[in-house]
Parts: C-alpha cells; sequence; structure tokens
C-alpha cells in the first residue's frame, strides 16, 4: 500500500485544518466557501425516483438500465445539441472523481505515457497519472504540446477553478490537432450547465467535432446541476471505440452505479425545472459574493462560468487564506490546483443564502 500512497502528493485539503479552525472560531460561525460541496436540497422528484426504486435487491449492471441510457442520450442531444447519439456511446460513472483518477489506469498507461491538462486544475487530473506511473505536465495551450507520448489530453471548460471557458472556435482548433496527432482527449464539461458570462460549448457539439465522435469523450456530473454529489451520479458520452473497452474493464471491477441512484439519475436529465431554480440560486449568490469581494480589495478574473469566483488580492494565496479566515470565511487557497494559482483563492457559491449574507457583512 505504501508503494502506491507514496506516488501521491499531500492530500492539500488536509493544508487548510488550522485556518478551518479560526474561521470556525468566528462568533457568527464559519462560512465555509471552500470545498463547493451542494448545500441546497435534492429537488423531490429525484427523492421519489430513488425511493421508489429503493427496493432493489439485485445487482445493478455497470451500463446501467435501458431507462438510464435513454435518459443520458436525450440529455445529451437536447442540451448539448449532439446528434446520433446512441447506447454505445454512453457509459454511467461512479462520480467524475473516480473516473479520473483512474482512467489512465483503466486506458493502460504507464511509464512512457504523458497525461496532460491545464495550467490551473482540478488537482485529480495529475492524481491520476500518478496512480498509473505515466508522465504529466500541464498546458497554457493544448496545441503547443509534444504529441510525442501524450496518450490522454483533458480539457475542462468551463474550468475548475477559474470558471475560464473555452469558445466554440477554440474547442474545434484542439480537436483537430488531437485528431492529426491520435491523442485522445478527455474534455470535463462537470460546469457545463452553469455559465454565467458566456454559453460554454460541449466537444459533442457537432459544430466542434465536424459530427464524429473519434477520438473525444466528455465527461457530466449531477453533483452540482441537481444537488447529486451525495448520489455519486454522473457519466461519459462520446466515442464508441473508447467507452466500449472502458465498459468491459468496469465490468471486471464492479464499477456500477446503484439502482436507486439510476433511477434518480432518470428523473434528473428528464427534468430542467429544478436545474433552472437552482441556477437562479446561484447566480443570486455570485452577484452577492462578487461585488462584496470587489468592494473588499480583490480582483477576479475569468469566473463567466462554473460554481466559484477565482480572485486575488495580489499576495500570496496563503496571507489571503488567513485574512479571510480571521473573518470567518474559509475559501479555498489557488496553489492548490496549482503554482500558477499562488496569488489567488477560489471561493465557493455552495454555501446557504444566510451564510452567503454572512459573508457579505463580514467583507
Amino acid at each position: 500500500m505504501s508503494a502506491v500512497s507514496d506516488r501521491l502528493p499531500t492530500f492539500p485539503w488536509d493544508k487548510l485544518t488550522p485556518y478551518k479552525a479560526t474561521a470556525a472560531a468566528h462568533p457568527d460561525g464559519i462560512v465555509d466557501l471552500s470545498v463547493g460541496t451542494p448545500v441546497d436540497p435534492v429537488p423531490e422528484l429525484i427523492q421519489k425516483a430513488l425511493v421508489a426504486a429503493a427496493d432493489s435487491p439485485g445487482y445493478p449492471t455497470v451500463w446501467g438500465t435501458p431507462e438510464l441510457r435513454d435518459a443520458i442520450t436525450g440529455w445529451v442531444e437536447r442540451r448539448l445539441g449532439a446528434r446520433d447519439v446512441t447506447h454505445r456511446h454512453v457509459l454511467p460513472i461512479v462520480g467524475s472523481k473516480e473516473l479520473v483518477a483512474w482512467l489512465p489506469t483503466q486506458l493502460g498507461l504507464g511509464p512512457g505515457d504523458r497525461v496532460a491538462y491545464p495550467r490551473l486544475a482540478y488537482p485529480t487530473y495529475e492524481v491520476g497519472a500518478r496512480l498509473a506511473r505515466a508522465g504529466y505536465e500541464a498546458y497554457d495551450d493544448p496545441t503547443g504540446l509534444n504529441p510525442e507520448g501524450l496518450k490522454l489530453l483533458w480539457l475542462n471548460s468551463p474550468s475548475n477553478p477559474t470558471g475560464k471557458v473555452l469558445s466554440k472556435e477554440e474547442l474545434t482548433r484542439i480537436v483537430a490537432w488531437a485528431r492529426a496527432h491520435g491523442v485522445l482527449l478527455f474534455s470535463d464539461e462537470c460546469y457545463l450547465e452553469l455559465g454565467w458570462e458566456a454559453d460554454p460549448v460541449s466537444v459533442l457539439h457537432p459544430d466542434v467535432n465536424g459530427g464524429s465522435y473519434d477520438g473525444i469523450v466528455s465527461v457530466h456530473s449531477l453533483s452540482k446541476r441537481s444537488n447529486l454529489a451525495g448520489y455519486r451520479a454522473a457519466f461519459l458520452a462520446g466515442d464508441p471505440a473508447v467507452l466500449g473497452p472502458l465498459l468491459e474493464i468496469r465490468k471486471h471491477g464492479g464499477m456500477m452505479t446503484t439502482a436507486p441512484t439510476q433511477a434518480a439519475v432518470v428523473a434528473a436529465l428528464g427534468d430542467d425545472e429544478h436545474v433552472r431554480v437552482q441556477r437562479e440560486r446561484y447566480a443570486s449568490r455570485r452577484e452577492l459574493l462578487r461585488e462584496a469581494l470587489l468592494a473588499h480589495g480583490f480582483r477576479i478574473d475569468h469566473s463567466e462560468a462554473s460554481l466559484y469566483l477565482w480572485a486575488t488580492r495580489g499576495e500570496s494565496c496563503w496571507d489571503t487564506v488567513a485574512h479571510l479566515a480571521e473573518r470567518g470565511i474559509l475559501v479555498a487557497p489557488g496553489d492548490f490546483y496549482g503554482p500558477a494559482g499562488a496569488e489567488f483563492v477560489r471561493v465557493a457559491l455552495t454555501a446557504t443564502d444566510e451564510r452567503i449574507a454572512a459573508a457579505v457583512r463580514r467583507l
């Protein structure tokens, strides 16, 4: 076990422990804007679907029920503009984080292979490469990478942590480059339905991929858009030549979404109203926090989408974390997401209206 754990970096969130203690000592309590975990209720129609499927004594299938695959293909076509999506083009996963962490291993990557991800990025992209003993590197523009030995290219639009959105033109250029060099492209699009000042586009859109899914897969999650982080519900959509072998591997590994969760996902993907309501909640919180941070002397970069504000005071991110912790507000230091974030903090919108109001007063 130590040989595996020794490949991994220190778990970053453990470094926040003393700052969390400082923030928790505030007389009015902590406002935790660090992790970005949903706090609003699971929509009632989803809860009902889960309960109705609670009597599920048998094993679920890794590929999911036909109803689940229908729900995914329907959503991908309706919401992302994808065309001619069949069951072979989709695959349920047990939340998106397990996929990110174990994808290089499941693809058979190892020493001599390389995985690339954005300069500022979710740290699990690197963790996945480390677990597989593959090489890894961060990029500013993926088309500037050396394609030799590059086996997996991660995109993330809208970005975690910055909220940056890649334009349709940028996505089209990157997809064409990856195909020209035989590089498998996975696009993490988990925040796609949370665009504020931009309209995020999927790599599955025909204007981006030319009507072909060859060499591309998109990753989607219901954690944020439907408040289902506790359900571990996500899925892949894209190239059947990639998803077919992944399905077989995941069958052997027992990586199956529970039957009640599958039923809940069917309900969630079939209803757009609860997504609209949740978007309005986040939009209101975003506006209040954004104005308060600006008035407090912060600059906010990008943040045109996703559930975070990428903010700086032009100092060490840890100084900013300490400054806000003294005011009972906990945020994530930018260097969790790479050295380029050393002067930024990530401020999550995932707190109740009452806690957001408390943060605004303190700022």
